[in-house]
């Protein structure tokens, strides 16, 4: 069947757009990547071009001389701990209030809902000097805590849409055959749960990975630098060194990993957004 012109002129308004945002998107990333394969004065001869020779000396002066390496094992404990941190104070306390009925639950939860529209800059004084007295400040451990803390209400609001999809029957029949209520929690929910936690887990991943402002306020060694600071730095040394493919060097190695892993679970991501968007 042919189609008609209208049909063809609505799919060309629908698509065109998202090519053109594709691209816009991409070019730079492209461009970036490149980058990080040519010399200085590669890069101030001929910006927009392809690389003469694929030279991997960014890399390296990235890697070692900039100590873009401890940076990196920096961000990966932060990211790790405050992501398996998050989930453990998140899980519990979402089937607290979605299962095991009490007064105050509803406005617990509209309280953990209320919390996400709070701006997270409001407490990074209050948390500057409540770090300091417990001598976490300068610490990867104290921000991985400040990270899972941060986005407790976001995890909560999330797993709890999830959990509510799962049949009440199943819990009361594990409960007949002896599971405790932590057994029905990690043996039961949790499991049924995978496709939302696996989703928050990225994206909360993804956030600490990429996250600056409070690993600025937070930490103040080069040695606890994580990856977005180790960059910054980096950035501003580019200026009067004029280590620019260095600098793309160390973007390139910030955000292939966040690329790999979203592209790894892009399905699960979407597939977890969409389960848990309305409760059963």
């Amino acid at each position: 069947m042919k189609r008609s012109v209208g049909e063809i002129l609505g799919r060309a308004g629908i698509r065109i757009p998202l090519i053109l945002w594709t691209i816009a998107v991409l070019y730079p990333i492209l461009w970036m990547f490149l980058g990080s394969f040519k010399s200085n004065a590669e890069i101030y001869r001929n910006p927009w071009g392809l690389p003469e020779t694929f030279n991997f000396q960014n890399y390296a002066d990235a890697w070692n001389n900039y100590n873009i390496s401890t940076s990196v094992f920096n961000s990966l404990i932060v990211t790790i701990v405050g992501a398996v941190l998050t989930l453990v104070l998140a899980i519990p306390t979402a089937y607290a209030i979605e299962r095991i009925r009490f007064r105050g639950s509803n406005f617990l939860f509209t309280l953990y809902v209320s919390a996400m529209m709070i701006p997270m800059v409001l407490g990074w004084i209050p948390l500057f000097f409540l770090l300091m007295d417990l001598g976490m400040l300068d610490n990867i451990f104290g921000l991985a805590i400040v990270y899972a803390i941060s986005q407790l209400p976001f995890t909560i609001f999330v797993l709890t849409s999830f959990i509510g999809t799962i049949p009440k029957s199943l819990e009361e029949s594990a409960a007949i055959d002896g599971l405790t209520p932590y057994g029905v929690l990690w043996k039961i929910i949790t499991p049924l749960s995978t496709s939302g936690i696996i989703t928050v887990t990225i994206m909360n991943s993804i956030q600490f990975w990429n996250e600056y402002f409070m690993a600025l306020i937070f930490l103040q060694s080069s040695e606890n630098y994580t990856l977005a600071l180790a960059i910054d730095y980096i950035s501003s040394e580019a200026q009067y060194t004029n280590a620019w493919g260095t600098l793309f060097a160390s973007l390139v190695i910030a955000i292939v990993p966040v690329i790999i892993l979203y592209a790894i679970f892009q399905r699960r991501i979407a597939q977890g957004m969409t389960e848990g968007a309305i409760k059963g």
